[in-house]
């Protein structure tokens, strides 16, 4: 019966889970280059149940004579939440005709041999640390200093690692990456590569970043890479809203099943205590 209560409590916290994690996609649904979360649900790893069956007198070295294990079967011990990867698949390329805004348009992208997962590329950003952060989102400003800044206010890098400071919005960025203002070349922007995206740990505001530290190599010397830059356009979020809002409902209703499982054996623990008890 305890048993029961434990397997049950899990189930819940797991579903409990998986809906604040597709809520948090629906929020970022028009979030540009936001990539949606996607969970992998488990089983903790099922406790084999036997029985010993009993027969002749007792025996002080093996317990009973004639006595025989007879299993029972396998027995569930819970689910949980066993990780939460981005799905990078290209989003919508929505125009803007703004200027400082610029999408990325994925091209062909390797897939590692050692893990089968399609690599990804992505904007490199300087955080207030001075590190690398990566991004999808392009939608770019610039500041008081002429810099090129995330909405966060974080550098935009060229691919030698410095700022890009440009003179005014009237820039062109070519679908090589390419900077140019007033007809001169001043910087290329700045994209890094990443052959195991999976591994990078995803933070607020839709920022990457390595787990050791390290920086992603430039998409620009990785061979078999192939990307386009488009100014004037942004990548939409990726969230299917329709789909996540099924799930949701999907996981709404597992988490109520197991509630009223829960409260049946709460009913079974009453009558238990307070009615079998007093015989």
């Amino acid at each position: 019966m305890f048993r029961g209560f434990y397997t049950v409590a899990t189930g819940m916290i797991a579903e409990q889970r998986r809906t604040e994690l597709l809520s948090n996609n629906i929020a970022n649904a028009n979030t540009p280059g936001f990539k949606a979360d996607q969970s992998t649900i488990r089983a903790f790893p099922d406790m084999l149940m036997s029985t010993i069956t009993k027969s002749g007198p007792a025996n002080r070295q093996n317990g009973y004579e004639g006595s025989s294990v007879k299993q029972i079967g396998a027995l569930g011990t819970g689910t949980y939440m066993q990780e939460t990867l981005p799905d990078y698949t290209q989003g919508q390329i929505t125009a803007t005709d703004m200027p400082t805004d610029v999408a990325l348009v994925d091209g062909n992208l390797p897939v590692n041999e050692e893990t089968g997962t399609k690599g990804a590329i992505f904007y490199r950003l300087q955080n207030e640390a001075g590190n690398e952060a990566y991004t999808r989102n392009g939608s770019f400003t610039l500041d008081a200093a002429g810099n090129l800044v995330n909405s966060q206010g974080l550098f935009v890098l060229s691919d030698q690692g410095q700022k890009i400071n440009l003179q005014s919005d009237d820039f062109q960025i070519r679908e090589n990456g390419d900077v140019y203002e007033q007809g001169r070349r001043v910087a290329k922007l700045g994209v890094a590569y990443s052959d195991e995206p999976d591994t990078l740990a995803k933070r607020d505001a839709g920022l990457y970043y390595t787990n050791n530290g390290d920086n992603l190599p430039s998409a620009y010397t990785v061979n078999g890479v192939q990307f386009s830059t488009k100014q004037g356009y942004i990548e939409r979020s990726n969230v299917d809203s329709a789909r996540t809002m099924t799930d949701m409902m999907t996981a709404y209703r597992a988490f109520e099943a197991n509630q009223k499982i829960l409260q049946a054996y709460d009913r079974s623990m009453d009558k238990a205590v307070n009615e079998i008890g007093k015989v």
